[in-house]
């Protein structure tokens, strides 16, 4: 049970490879919002992945789909064990659906809006600080062995339409939903052209306009997931926000720069130990935190980007 976001979702991808790992004959199913759905597909590990049209069964017209859903829910999903990584009231009553008669639901300890009522057993997560430590408790919790090397297994992704992968490439994700986490328009211009001539591509989603560069392929609310994951694949290097490409990045492996702002990386950071941070006019890497490069702006971290890649 882990419906969203894009980034969590990212995050509980190890737990589940550990789970089909450790009971290689398990049927796991993931109910997942139907727009992240396409993180999943493909899945070796997933008998099925279930989908929950959030956007469909929202407001007036939405009450009279529920009933129906939640019944088709529930003939399909009658599971022994049901683990809500979620922690909402939404998915623990979506859980309390999917549950069999006899199976037991199992939630974590930082569960909200009065979820864990509707758990069997809670997982203490006080200790865990980053979320994937936190979805990997759950699972070790009911007898789960972590592999020390995990799994992050991503669809290959399709290739953006008329998108040219033939010379080199930086990804730049400047903006994200979060409030006072994305760069100005001013800054993202700044970067691109601090990087010239090596080619940057613009990607995520964004109101804003940006100039046009000759360095520049803005994808910006261009890609779908799959084309997304596609491009973050093949680049030599990804700067992004904090926001889920920057997950997805470091799920891949992909040499990553990783902007915060406000938020703390060690909570909701690159988990990839190699993965660079941006915070506070300093670089430093997410396994030594203390070992800082003063880099002031972001024609420097461009510089740095350029010689990263070279």
């Amino acid at each position: 049970m882990k419906p969203s976001s894009l980034g969590d979702i990212v995050h509980t991808l190890p737990a589940v490879s550990a789970l089909k790992r450790h009971w290689p004959s398990a049927k796991i199913r993931w109910l997942v919002n139907t727009e992240w759905a396409p993180l999943l597909h493909g899945h070796p590990q997933l008998e099925e992945v279930l989908l929950f049209p959030r956007r469909d069964l929202a407001g007036l017209r939405g009450l009279t789909r529920i009933g129906p859903w939640a019944q088709a829910l529930r003939a399909r999903a009658k599971a022994d064990l049901v683990l809500d990584f979620q922690g909402l009231l939404r998915s623990a009553l979506i859980s309390k659906l999917c549950c069999g008669k006899n199976g037991r639901i199992v939630g974590l300890s930082d569960a909200r809006e009065g979820a864990r009522h509707f758990h069997h057993e809670s997982v203490d997560v006080s200790g865990c600080r980053h979320a994937v430590d936190r979805y990997l408790a759950l699972v070790r919790t009911i007898g789960v062995p972590i592999p020390a090397s995990l799994d992050w297994p991503l669809p290959a992704g399709t290739p953006p339409v008329a998108f040219s992968e033939h010379a080199p490439f930086v990804v730049l994700h400047p903006f994200s939903r979060g409030k006072g986490k994305s760069l100005s328009v001013a800054d993202v211009t700044a970067f691109c052209e601090a990087l010239a001539p090596m080619r940057v591509v613009l990607a995520g989603r964004s109101d804003a306009l940006i100039p046009p560069l000759a360095n520049v392929t803005n994808l910006l609310n261009g890609t779908t997931i799959p084309e997304l994951i596609w491009t973050l694949r093949r680049a030599r290097f990804v700067v992004s926000v904090d926001s889920g490409p920057m997950h997805i990045a470091s799920a891949l492996g992909v040499p990553l720069v990783a902007i915060h702002t406000w938020s703390d990386p060690g909570k909701v950071g690159p988990y990839d130990a190699r993965a660079w941070i941006w915070k506070e006019a300093g670089i430093f890497k997410m396994k030594s935190p203390d070992q800082r490069e003063t880099m002031p702006d972001v024609r420097a971290l461009a510089r740095f980007v350029a010689d990263q890649s070279a």
